[in-house]
């Protein structure tokens, strides 16, 4: 049944057009999303922009007042309240194991339901890449195009191939 609803994520849902072009794209995406997937409280709040792809709809939950926007990959995590998503970022949550080099790294599995935890008030940029496992602390940033590869601490700004700490936000910014 799960994987019935999903199907008709992709029939239906996910080719809507952009919230842009109208609220109540929107309104049936984020409905969609809360009473049907289960993957988040209905927040009328809340933006889920088209063609967002869901890997694995057990593995995500959504907090309240979110914007999650157009190509969004996401494999799995938990994302808190008030997160702010770029569009063409990749949000992972299980990678391949490859620690046997006498057997090649496609015959030795993957490591699954690594789910990263997003806090909440985070603000992830344009392309970036959020590896499986990782921890984005409350009220952090993510720069564009960056691959966050460790646990960023909350009030943090990080950017780069590997994500570096570029900044830690204060009360006193202007």
């Amino acid at each position: 049944m799960d994987r019935l609803k999903l199907i008709l994520y992709y029939i239906i849902i996910f080719n809507l057009p952009s919230s842009k072009f109208g609220k109540i794209f929107n309104t049936i995406r984020i409905w969609y999303i809360s009473f049907v997937l289960k993957i988040s409280n209905y927040d009328k709040n809340n933006k889920f922009e088209n063609k967002v792809y869901i890997s694995n709809a057990k593995n995500l939950s959504i907090g309240k007042h979110c914007h999650i926007n157009e190509r969004v990959f996401i494999q799995g995590a938990v994302i808190g309240n008030y997160v702010m998503i770029a569009p063409n970022v990749a949000i992972l949550n299980s990678t391949h194991k490859h620690d046997m080099i006498d057997k090649p790294m496609i015959m030795q599995g993957d490591i699954k339901d690594l789910n990263p935890i997003i806090e909440d008030d985070v603000w992830i940029g344009r392309n970036a890449i959020i590896l499986p496992g990782v921890k984005i602390g409350k009220g952090s940033i993510v720069g564009a195009g960056a691959v966050v590869t460790k646990d960023v601490k909350k009030y943090t700004i990080v950017g780069g191939v590997p994500a570096k700490v570029l900044k830690i936000r204060t009360n006193n910014e202007k």
